[in-house]
């Protein structure tokens, strides 16, 4: 069960809140629809519920709130917008890397695809599918952790028929195995014809709150659509003979050519016309929408039921409607006295929140409008304020809060299985593959035309590096890689589609450099592999030797691509960007290292020497496996001007990055 009670949006600057306290529950085993027209507030509804946005009030899933569940992906699947996956990744890519992110096993895929109906689809790219498709894989993602309760927003739109009534057919199949569904629409009919109950929401507020068979009789009224070039002479005849036949016939002259008739039949409009020698383009049985004010309560009946369209009937037509017009779709004398708005109102059917000392809404047995007039007659008196007043100070009023608990915006989830959803991310797209192919091809060649032109070292030379660059290919590549770990998330957040944001946790941190650590490693083997195969290809053995301090060589190389691909990470979750990531990697040798240069090479009063021995005395006993060694290597390679800069800015980077993962935390 859901149940929202006092949700309430913070309003901006002197606008009226786009929510305005409301409160509904939503049953397992049903279909709930969420209704009101464009600008109502179900997105916002929605979203509080959720916590997504920031006011006040509370919504409990299977009572409790979202932000005390543990796995809230398994309490509630969400589709709110569409899928934001990268277009170039398949349907398949896309749901596995959602797996890892929600912790369920990789064959759950196979199971959602066919329920769904994307089993022919699995391998076609996300930018190819069809608004259909799109909202196809959207329930899906939201099927995927096998959740409770289904909160999706208008998810019929733009659908075909076909596309709409399969949907609903997938929604009542999930609320007929115990599950809740709550969605939201800006179509009545289709709220009347999908759900159990439906909810109204106008300008913010709740206005009606009525299972679909009531929802149907009060809101949706049967009626005639006719077009014709003579609309107005037509529509006068119409009235004319209702009122000679004293029926009770409402004729409303709509846009252009178009007239919609209540309380007549296509076969009597066809006749009259037929008769009177008039044209008839279009004669057609229709549903019409009364308008949300159709579900108020009896006392707003009056204003509500002015029609915004102008009436070919006159006063007098009115006054000749029979007894029997107001049998059955009229208000009856039971229907609008005190007891309409008593303490059984308030009870599991209707909220019972601060907001029943104002108009309550519409409940079970709601109050339906006069068809013609909707004004009260003198036996059918409206709520009088002593039954208001009694609603107001009923138990179920008087026990909420005063004011509904702040809605804090509840924080992406960390991928419970980070270090696989990072490398079916990595490896879903071909934009690494292509990357790693530039970088070889262009040090390759690179390589040639310096051993071409001369005057270049040997490790330079197997490097691709020239003197005048900042950096060599498989350092760039290695950097341009790890900024779209981060960079790529943010541009298309599949862990965080609802909010637009990334989650900055420290175990999707660890994923991403590690796997930027693995493919900087992988880039860097590979490049001086290549550039040593074709300087033998093109120059022979003179050029293709191994420098006799190759270890210390190749560690320095490792450690500057895995430098440039962490870099590259931090900075790219650090600034949300993948060129401010790229940037931050071009700004250590461009920035950081003539300035560490400078400071090296500037008068120092003592020196380092004797740094081995005196590591060696940091341990009474001998480092195993010449670990000593090793150190004082590394010690050198910092010492560097390049690996101080590194170091340096990596260090900057991370105390960053962790600064802003805490400041998220406090928030």
């Amino acid at each position: 069960m859901i149940q929202a009670i006092g949700l309430t949006s913070t309003p901006r600057k002197e606008l009226p809140p786009a929510v305005d306290d409301v409160s509904f529950e939503a049953r397992p085993g049903r279909v709930t629809a969420l209704l009101g027209a464009p600008g109502a507030g179900k997105t916002t509804t929605l979203r509080l519920m959720l916590e997504l946005q920031r006011g006040r009030g509370i919504t409990y899933f299977r009572g409790r709130p979202l932000h005390r569940i543990a796995h809230p992906s398994r309490e509630a699947g969400v589709l709110l917008s569409e899928v934001p996956g990268h277009p170039a990744r398949t349907i398949r890519g896309q749901l596995g890397m959602v797996c890892a992110a929600v912790g369920v096993p990789i064959r759950r895929v196979d199971e959602v695809i066919e329920v769904v109906g994307l089993v022919s689809l699995c391998d076609e790219r996300l930018g190819t599918l069809s608004r259909g498709m799109d909202r196809r894989l959207g329930l899906a993602c939201a099927l995927l952790s096998d959740p409770h309760a289904l909160v999706l927003d208008d998810p019929a739109g733009g659908l075909s028929v076909a596309e709409g009534r399969w949907l609903h057919e997938i929604l009542r199949a999930h609320a007929a195995h115990g599950g809740t569904v709550l969605f939201s629409t800006d179509d009545p009919k289709e709220a009347a014809r999908t759900a159990d109950r439906v909810i109204t929401l106008e300008g913010g507020r709740l206005v009606a709150d009525q299972e679909a068979a009531d929802f149907a009789r009060t809101r949706l009224r049967p009626r005639v659509a006719v077009r014709s070039p003579h609309a107005a002479r037509l529509g006068a005849l119409l009235a004319k003979e209702a009122r000679a036949a004293q029926r009770s016939v409402e004729v409303v002259r709509e846009d252009g050519n178009r007239l919609s008739v209540y309380g007549s039949t296509c076969a009597d409009i066809g006749e009259t016309a037929f008769r009177h020698g008039i044209l008839v383009h279009q004669l057609a049985d229709e549903t019409g929408d009364m308008g949300p004010r159709a579900t108020l309560p009896a006392e707003g009946l009056a204003s509500a039921a002015v029609v915004a369209s102008v009436l070919l009937t006159s006063a007098s037509a009115t006054s000749t409607l029979t007894d029997d017009a107001l049998t059955d779709d009229a208000l009856t004398d039971d229907a609008l006295t005190d007891d309409a708005l008593t303490d059984d109102a308030l009870t599991d059917d209707a909220p019972t929140d601060d907001a029943s000392t104002q108009d309550a809404p519409a409940t079970d047995e709601p109050a339906t409008a006069v068809a013609a007039t909707g004004a009260h007659t003198p036996d059918e008196p409206g709520p009088t304020a002593e039954s208001r007043t009694r609603a107001a100070a009923s138990p179920g009023a008087r026990d909420l809060p005063q004011l509904p608990p702040p809605i804090a915006v509840r924080q992406a989830p960390s991928p419970l299985r980070p270090l696989r959803y990072e490398l079916r991310r990595a490896t879903g797209v071909g934009t690494g593959y292509l990357t790693s192919i530039t970088v070889l091809v262009s040090s390759a060649l690179l390589s040639v035309l310096l051993a071409r032109i001369g005057h270049t070292p040997q490790p330079r030379l197997l490097a691709a590096w020239p003197r005048d660059c900042p950096l060599p290919p498989a350092a760039l590549g290695a950097g341009l890689l790890g900024a779209l770990a981060f960079g790529e998330e943010f541009r298309h957040p599949a862990l965080a589609a609802d909010r637009g944001t990334v989650p900055r946790r420290l175990g999707l941190l660890a994923a991403k450099l590690l796997v930027a650590s693995v493919t900087a490693l992988a880039l860097a083997v590979l490049t001086v592999g290549c550039d040593l195969e074709m300087l033998y290809l093109v120059y022979g053995r003179d050029l293709a030797g191994v420098p006799a301090d190759w270890l210390s060589l190749s560690a320095s190389w490792i450690g500057l691509t895995v430098g440039c691909a962490w870099a590259g990470v931090l900075a790219a979750g650090i600034f949300r960007s993948t060129t401010a990531g790229l940037a931050a990697v071009l700004a250590v040798p461009v920035v950081v290292v003539p300035l560490v240069q400078k400071t090296l090479t500037g008068p120092s009063v003592r020196k380092a020497a004797g740094f081995s021995e005196r590591l060696r005395e940091l341990l009474l006993m001998q480092w195993p496996f010449g670990g000593a060694r090793y150190i004082a290597a590394g010690a050198r390679l910092v010492a560097q001007p390049v690996g101080s800069a590194l170091m340096l800015s990596l260090t900057a980077l991370l105390c960053a990055y962790l600064l802003t993962t805490l400041r998220s935390r406090v928030r």
